[in-house]
């Protein structure tokens, strides 16, 4: 062989080591083995995580297997988890947002003051809502702009924010003391359970879903390796959903308070659509493009042409604006505003929650159904231990561990991927 020969061979295109992989189940085990020797973990180890929590509370907790402790699982996480969905995309850009918080203290607030009945300023609920997470959406742009124009580390900005808005809470409530919800529209986020058969409905809309994507997919993207589908993959994901989807809501149907038949909540749905809208967004938007490459190389993405600094923006406004939808959700569980509102853990259970869901710290990478993964996880540890009466601060230090054992097993996941060149 000649040195022509050589030289000819060192230029042919790095062939991609997932088109090479055979179909059908062999292709699968491939697939398994190629992202885990290359530390694309994906959801992986946080659902046998969760397989495990659930099986150890199963048999040491009484009242956990129930369908009733089920259905408060969900409308116990539904706020940790609507925080969690902003805290994703800050985290893509490799940036934190401590002030989210209280920000959906800010934004529980606001509902709270705009539906007080007897006063000048009173109004339907759904619109307070909608006013109260635009306010929250603004007040994190506001944020956001200055991180990306005046250049000032996204960890003291929210850290002022996580003051500035705790400040105007005490304020406000010092003076009122609590404010009782009374508008049946914002306590329903958290209270309102869907009838059997439309529970029924619900699971076949979420179970047709990924079909419809996948063929989305195809249609857009025909012709070339991005539209490829594996059988195999393609039947268990869409039988695991449909398993996931049919069994939540079955379970749901069987729960009851005294005498009174339950159902899907409410809060469970408003997590599912959010999941849906913020994925596509993170996911098949030149946005969501714009997000992973700010994350992976800024300064890359700004030659590329981005626009760096309105990626910075936008992020923090979807960031305030799921915090002001966990705000109101955290307020309808109490039908109320107090001083002792947002919960003290709320912070670290939202930002434990992505982290813990499998997105980097490092930014670029994560997905935003790893932070409804997460929140359930931190959900379940809490439920559980709570039912087994253990204090406080066992509960506080098992979470820690968890989300330590995360950090520690992203990091190694980084290296993998490194050494690996993906």
């Amino acid at each position: 062989m000649t040195s022509a020969d050589v030289i000819g061979q060192d230029k042919r295109p790095p062939v991609d080591p997932e088109e090479e992989l055979p179909g059908g189940f062999a292709g699968l085990r491939a697939r398994a083995w190629l992202n885990l020797r290359t530390g694309n973990l994906g959801p992986a180890p946080i659902i046998v995580g969760l397989v495990i929590t659930v099986a150890i509370f199963g048999l040491t907790a009484t009242n956990f297997f129930t369908a009733t402790n089920f259905a408060n699982l969900i409308t116990e996480s539904a706020g940790t988890a609507m925080l969690a969905y902003g805290v994703v995309f800050v985290l893509l850009l490799g940036e934190i947002d401590l002030s989210i918080g209280y920000l959906a203290g800010i934004g529980a607030l606001i509902v709270a003051e705009l539906q007080l009945p007897g006063s000048s300023w009173q109004m339907n609920g759904i619109l307070a809502m909608l006013i109260a997470v635009i306010v929250c959406a603004l007040i994190g742009g506001f944020q956001g702009s200055i991180v990306a124009y005046v250049g000032v580390p996204s960890f003291v900005v929210t850290l002022g924010g996580f003051l500035i808005w705790q400040g105007v809470i005490l304020n406000k409530l010092e003076q009122r003391g609590t404010i009782i919800i009374q508008d049946r529209w914002i306590n329903y986020t958290d209270s309102y359970f869907f009838s059997h058969w439309i529970g029924w409905v619900i699971a076949a809309i979420v179970t047709a879903l990924y079909p419809i994507s996948v063929l989305y997919r195809a249609i857009t993207a025909r012709g070339t390796h991005i539209a490829q589908v594996n059988p195999v993959i393609f039947a268990v994901r869409a039988g695991g959903l449909a398993i996931v989807a049919f069994g939540i809501v079955g379970i749901s149907n069987h729960a009851k308070v005294i005498t009174t038949s339950l159902g899907l909540p409410l809060a469970g749905v408003i997590l599912v659509v959010f999941l849906i809208l913020l994925t596509f967004l993170a996911r098949w938007t030149t946005f969501g493009r714009h997000v992973y490459a700010v994350g992976g190389n800024a300064e890359a993405a700004r030659r590329a042409g981005i626009n760096v600094p309105r990626i910075r923006v936008l992020v923090f406004m979807i960031s305030g604006a799921t915090a002001g939808i966990g705000g109101i959700i955290f307020a309808a569980q109490v039908n109320s505003v107090a001083l002792t509102f947002p919960p003290g853990n709320l912070l670290l259970n939202a930002i434990a929650s992505a982290v813990i869901g499998g997105v980097s710290l490092f930014g670029g990478r994560g997905e935003v159904r790893g932070a409804l993964l997460g929140a359930v996880l931190i959900g379940t540890l809490q439920n559980g231990l709570n039912t087994l009466n253990v204090s406080n601060g066992w509960i506080y230090i098992i979470t820690g561990l968890v989300l330590l054992f995360a950090v520690t097993l992203d990091t190694f996941a980084v290296r993998l991927q490194k050494r690996s060149g993906r």
